[in-house]
């Protein structure tokens, strides 16, 4: 049976575009990782979304004035790639969990310690089409998928019935996930997670900025997300704040500021005191 994710949910074109980023950072030789199954998991959708990205991101007409796309999503990628290397290691995390997994291959294409198990969690749909494109491929860790809606009410259930412990020390990446959902899921979603975690886990996600959701500027980009039918929906001035409140202590790195830069950002990087400015934050820290 074959798998397609076309015509696409609006959540599962968001995946089939970072897959298609994915695809073409691998591709450029100043490359900030490589993604060897990126382009397997584009499918056909992949390169029409991404040709519309980039052509809101990079108009012919007048100089860019939004984030670069493939730049911030390098980033973000290699960024993600080195704290949960690192994460894993330091800590002797034995359980990773990435939510939603999307066309995400770090199970696939990084080294992993012995003795940890990777969770992807993510729809039935886009884990049966990340099945198909990625046949024959092995993880390099024990993998273990968890088909199930992130708006399910027993999530958590059907992710310890495949072995998760949610006593034992964790490591959580929500990637592309808290601006594509309306504020009060954002806070469920972190008081859930929360709740899985023993003290000490760690916990990555990126989060835009409340301003980012409603600049003038920014509109060429949201209107693409709102016509795929997945807006913005929510950002965050205090990220810090935000994650404290459901019992994380994190810091947020802003893409361009130490550590988060890898020679890619190309635009200026405001300070936190100044308003009205785009951010996109990449907040980390650990369960108290």
């Amino acid at each position: 049976m074959t798998h397609v994710l076309e015509p696409a949910d609006p959540v599962e074109k968001t995946a089939l575009l970072t897959a298609a980023l994915r695809a073409a950072e691998t591709r450029r030789e100043d490359r900030l990782y490589a993604d060897p199954y990126a382009a397997a998991l584009v499918g056909d959708a992949g390169p029409r979304l991404l040709a519309e990205i980039r052509a809101a991101t990079f108009p012919a007409d007048r100089p860019r004035s939004i984030p670069s796309t493939p730049d911030y999503n390098a980033i973000r990628t290699r960024f993600f790639d080195d704290l949960l290397q690192r994460a894993v290691r330091e800590d002797g995390a034995t359980q990773l969990v990435v939510a939603p997994a999307g066309m995400d291959s770090r199970a696939y294409r990084l080294d992993w310690p012995e003795g940890l198990r990777y969770f992807e969690v993510d729809r039935p749909a886009v884990l049966a089409f990340k099945e198909q494109r990625l046949a024959g491929a092995v993880p390099t860790v024990d993998h273990v998928t968890v088909a199930v809606d992130l708006t399910a009410p027993d999530w958590e259930d059907r992710l310890t019935d495949s072995g998760y412990d949610p006593k034992a020390p964790s490591v959580w990446l929500l990637e592309g996930l808290l601006y594509y959902i309306p504020e009060p899921d954002a806070r469920r979603m972190l008081q859930r997670v929360a709740a899985c975690c023993a003290p000490g886990s760690r916990i990555a996600a990126d989060l835009v900025n409340a301003a980012a959701l409603t600049l003038p500027h920014m509109r060429p980009l949201l209107d693409v997300f709102a016509g795929w039918g997945c807006p913005w929906l929510f950002g965050s001035d205090e990220p810090e704040e935000l994650f404290t409140r459901h019992g994380f202590d994190v810091r947020a790195v802003q893409p361009g500021e130490d550590g988060a830069d890898f020679g890619r950002w190309p635009d200026p990087v405001p300070e936190r005191s100044v308003q009205n400015v785009r951010r996109v934050f990449f907040v980390h820290g650990r369960r108290r």
